[in-house]
């Protein structure tokens, strides 16, 4: 089937359709995004479907960090989401037209049986199917099971020979045997659809074009295949989506990073970074390009380019695209920004609120150097705390002995307390004077005053941190670093 442009032979709908068993993750939200970004690019349709029918292992809070985190990345759907649960009847009508035209059966097999039947396949190193012992009841059989109040289930009466095949626009033509499918469930005995049924009937009945789903439901594609068949439905088109794996190939899990997308929110990564690396996890433009806005996404997304091996998932990359993302900001804008997480993640001592025009300064000189809007009060802190917290030692880490380094701080205080004029240049003029004049490098001049103006080693650009500082607060701990040069030297 052509897939670009005017060529499509139907109107484009897709759907994203999460299960509240879980929080969305890395792997859930590419598939959303991918059908977000066909959509848009052939001006078609994107729904949200809720598939909450497994009310045994729905998790609390699930459904609201799925709207969540897809109004977050600004993936916005077509229409009101679509509740599963709230379409029961209309499954169960589809059910009973199965069982009318013998397509599926009643079964009354016990979980206990079926636990037993799957254990003892096991032990005989078969893959675990239902045996198919209530497909062929007798009447009188069927007669006695309903007497004894059994609510059964309806499974579908898979044919038990030849093969199902459909084409995926990613693999191409794909087969499976009949003999390796069984009868799978398609209403459960609570009266819930199994995601077979209701996945089929909601896809036909919402007119879906085209599946965009994980690669893990390729197996689940004959079964729906049978299922179309049985109603005399046409099956949209399918395209299976490459698996996500770890850095070590294995497959994606906690391990390899945030347990779900909203954690890489609360973590600093901006929305554009997230859409940018999600989109190039199994798919490509041209096989450089690295950075791509929203917009051009959708303008160039297209089914051919999306790979058929996995895609591995790289934490470094996504912080280096999330700092690219950083630095494009505005200074106002990441102002703004990283505001929260300042508020969030600095020490309770910290006066709040914070001064705007200082956070402003200070974050001037933060911008070029922050992978994460997460990372901002790590770098920024030594900016808004009263007293530095480091190793006195730190203060020798040049290679300076403790007298020279007592000189090479006593010498700028005395100098730098007469400065009427405090800003980058001023102070660069003073001190580069100074490093002459004390005879030593200016890399381990400036390195000693860098850790006893910031307490650290790597910090902003000398001259421009002091006078954000400004003049009394760098004094101070000019002062302060002297005195525990000379308690060291006493020592």
């Amino acid at each position: 089937m052509p897939q670009s442009g005017s060529e499509l032979e139907t109107p484009v709908v897709v759907r994203f359709a999460p299960s509240p068993t879980g929080y969305p993750h890395l792997g859930n939200i590419r598939t959303a995004l991918f059908n977000w970004l066909f959509a848009r690019r052939y001006g078609g349709k994107f729904i949200l479907r809720i598939e909450d029918t497994d009310v045994a292992r729905k998790v609390e809070g699930a459904v609201e960090m799925i709207l969540d985190s897809l109004r977050w990345l600004e993936l916005d759907w077509d229409g009101s989401p679509y509740f599963q649960s709230e379409r029961l009847d209309i499954y169960r009508d589809v059910a009973n037209k199965l069982l009318t035209e013998d397509h599926a059966y009643l079964c009354y097999c016990s979980p206990e049986r079926l636990e037993a039947m799957r254990q003892e396949q096991i032990k005989r190193k078969q893959p675990p199917k239902y045996d198919g012992r209530c497909r062929n009841l007798t009447q009188q059989q069927k007669d006695q099971l309903k007497a004894e109040a059994i609510t059964p289930v309806v499974r579908f009466k898979t044919p038990l020979d030849g093969e199902t095949t459909f084409h995926d626009l990613i693999r191409g033509r794909v087969s499976f045997k009949n003999s390796t499918l069984d009868d799978f469930v398609l209403l459960k005995s609570d009266g819930y659809p199994t995601y077979h049924l209701a996945n089929v009937v909601d896809d036909h009945l919402m007119a879906i074009s085209h599946v965009l789903r994980a690669d893990e439901w390729l197996s689940s594609t004959p079964r729906h295949t049978l299922i179309y068949q049985a109603l005399n439905w046409q099956a949209p088109h399918f395209a299976h989506l490459p698996m996500i794996l770890g850095p070590d190939r294995s497959k994606l899990s906690k391990r390899h990073g945030a347990s779900n997308i909203i954690e890489y929110r609360e973590q600093g990564y901006l929305p554009e970074a997230m859409i940018n690396f999600l989109a190039l996890l199994g798919w490509s433009l041209d096989d450089r390009t690295e950075l791509l806005t929203r917009e051009e996404l959708v303008k160039n997304f297209s089914l051919e380019r999306i790979s058929k091996t996995a895609a591995v998932f790289n934490r470094d990359k996504l912080e280096w695209m999330n700092g690219v993302y950083l630095r494009q900001l505005s200074l106002d804008e990441f102002v703004r920004q990283a505001t929260p997480f300042l508020d969030r993640d600095l020490p309770v001592s910290v006066r709040r609120p914070l001064d705007s025009d200082y956070t402003r300064q200070v974050m001037s000189l933060i911008q070029e150097r922050a992978k994460t809007l997460a990372e901002v009060p790590r770098l920024a802190g030594f900016f808004f705390l009263d007293e530095l917290q480091y190793e006195t030692s730190l203060l020798l880490s040049g290679g300076l002995s403790s007298k020279a380094a007592i000189e090479a701080i006593r010498t700028p205080l005395k100098r730098l307390e007469s400065a009427e004029v405090w800003d980058a240049k001023s102070l660069e003029d003073v001190l580069r004077a100074l490093a002459t004049e004390l005879s030593l490098t200016t890399g381990k001049f400036f390195g000693l005053l860098r850790v006893a103006i910031t307490g650290r080693s790597a910090a902003p650009p000398l001259f421009q941190t002091m006078a954000v500082l400004g003049k009394g607060k760098c004094l101070e701990r000019l002062t302060t670093a002297l005195d525990r040069l000379s308690a060291l030297a006493q020592a």
